[in-house]
């Protein structure tokens, strides 16, 4: 099940805690954009953080492009307007602003959220 979360407040709780709630907040979002648009192969929250870390984040650059392309593909399943997410965020985490990227992530979620239930 998606959770629609706040994006101030989770920006908040990452610096507060020094990063650490990015962690979880990355986990998160890629264990519910993969309930949201399975056929799109992808690894699990845990599994893309361990290899995000194992790759010196070569693979965060991958993982963010299969983020934006899952999104889009849950968007156009459900009729709803997308883009090219993946390059969006792709070129934001390339330029060190992965947490912008984060925030665009998780408001295209709460999106997901609210018209899943509609």
């Amino acid at each position: 099940m998606v959770t629609k979360r706040s994006i101030p407040m989770c920006i908040i709780y990452t610096i507060i805690t020094c990063g650490i709630y990015g962690i979880y907040w990355f986990i998160v979002m890629t264990n519910e954009s993969n309930e949201l648009a399975p056929e799109v192969e992808c690894a699990s929250g845990g599994v893309a953080f361990l290899l995000s870390i194992i790759t010196c984040n070569i693979y965060g650059l991958y993982w963010a492009y299969k983020m934006g392309e899952k999104l889009d593909n849950a968007k156009n399943a459900r009729g709803m307007y997308s883009g090219n997410g993946g390059i969006l965020y792709l070129v934001l985490c390339l330029f060190g602003l992965g947490i912008i990227a984060y925030a665009l992530m998780q408001s295209d979620l709460n999106a997901l959220a609210e018209e899943k239930f509609i």
